[in-house]
């Protein structure tokens, strides 16, 4: 076993702690991992900072130059932007021979069999596979991971199951026969088909492994970067209703760039920014009560460098440590109902159950609670269904859906 395990099987604590920030991009989620990395770091935490971000924004952040393994920042803090192509070359060659070989039997020319030698999802998988070795090496309080924008987010955190499925796609013979086939290719070739192929099976067992350890809050967070912007704030209710709905666990909301309202003179340029953004930072804590709402101010000039990064920190965690679980209680979660349904519970303390009224529009849950209204994003295959009744329990929001036909 890689990781240790508790009495049920899943991870125990392993001594690591793991954040994880994403967000839209665009919004500064390298910024506040990098500032979070750098705080930790200074709170006398031996940090690493992983970015899976394809654009690679985390050196600018830090303002120092970065490579494809981990290299020291300042005392006790560590930075790394995953290269895809740079892990491929070093850890999985046998991988990569076996699958230019394939594509090149079913006639793919040279260049493109190069490209689509990358699995899926494997940029992300990368990212996934530095994490589980400096885990597995147990030589960090902290690992941060800034990662992709939400979807590809989405994409990291099921990764498992979706390469599972590609492999056998793409390989749709069995696997002893493969492995058979590739070590009499290997000794008439060289190509070692057979290793590559067990290359494959490794790294899988190490993504499995890895989400264990993702899903569980004791040791994962994932923190939500935002802006006070419409478009950014739908983005971001849908990644906090997938996230739940996959078992992560989120413990705060970060709003970053919002403007001070104290510094903006009135019939300015910024005035009419400034009334929509109270309007949104209203929406922002209505959709995501009870999680913790850290506000960073906008420092009116480009983040980057330790003394700026220093100066989002303050603003993100003020006193409190960035490290500790800000909040450690599932908020939205769906149950399946035997046959005939689904139920959706939602945590809605201190709410009495006269005052609730509940809607089902489209892809969204339409909730109102005495004079405020707040809208859930309901996961897509609850469209096929309807909504049958609702009940309060304990402060519970608990929602029935039942099929059509039923």
């Amino acid at each position: 076993m890689l990781f240790p395990t508790g009495e049920n099987g899943s991870p125990s604590d392993i001594g690591t702690r793991i954040l994880l920030f994403t967000g839209k991009g665009g919004v500064g989620k390298t910024t506040c991992a990098a500032a979070t990395a750098q705080r930790a770091a200074r709170n006398g935490k031996k940090t690493l900072i992983l970015s899976s971000d394809p654009a690679h924004s985390l050196a600018d952040a830090l303002d120092q130059e970065l490579g494809p393994e981990a290299q020291a920042i300042e005392e006790r803090l560590f930075a790394q932007e995953v290269d895809l192509y740079y892990s491929m070359k070093k850890y999985w060659g046998n991988m990569r021979e076996l699958m230019l070989t394939v594509f090149r039997w079913q006639g793919v020319d040279q260049i493109a069999a190069e490209e689509m030698a990358a699995l899926p999802g494997m940029n992300e998988g990368s990212v996934l596979l530095w994490l589980e070795q400096a885990l597995r090496e147990d030589d960090y309080d902290l690992i941060v991971v800034d990662s992709a924008p939400t979807g590809e987010t989405l994409t990291l955190l099921t990764l498992p199951q979706v390469t599972q499925w590609w492999l056998a796609k793409a390989f749709p013979f069995q696997k002893f026969a493969f492995k058979s086939l590739g070590f009499g290719v290997r000794k008439t070739t060289g190509i070692p088909l057979d290793k590559g192929y067990e290359e494959l099976e490794v790294i899988f067992e190490k993504l499995e492994r890895i989400q264990d350890v993702l899903a569980t809050p004791a040791t994962t967070s994932i923190r939500l970067v935002m802006n006070p912007e419409k478009m950014v704030i739908e983005e971001a209710r849908r990644a906090y209703t997938y996230l739940q709905l996959y078992g992560y666990a989120v413990d705060s909301v970060i709003v970053n760039r919002v403007l001070p309202e104290e510094q903006v003179p009135e019939n300015s340029f910024f005035e009419g920014y400034v009334t929509s953004q109270r309007k949104y930072l209203e929406q922002i804590r209505q959709s995501f009560s009870p999680l913790p709402i850290l506000e960073v101010p906008h420092l009116g000039e480009e983040v980057f460098g330790a003394e700026r990064l220093e100066r989002i920190a303050e603003a993100m965690y003020d006193n409190t440590d960035p490290t500790a679980v800000l909040h450690d209680e599932p908020t939205f979660q769906v149950r399946e109902k035997g046959d005939d349904g689904y139920m959706l519970e939602i945590r809605l303390p201190f709410v009495e159950d006269e005052s609730v009224d509940v809607r089902h529009r489209g892809d969204q849950l339409v909730v109102q609670v005495a004079n405020q209204r707040r809208n859930y994003i309901l996961p897509n295959f609850l469209s096929y269904f309807s909504l049958t009744e609702h009940t309060l329990e304990e402060g519970w929001l608990r929602v029935h859906f039942a099929s059509e036909e039923a």
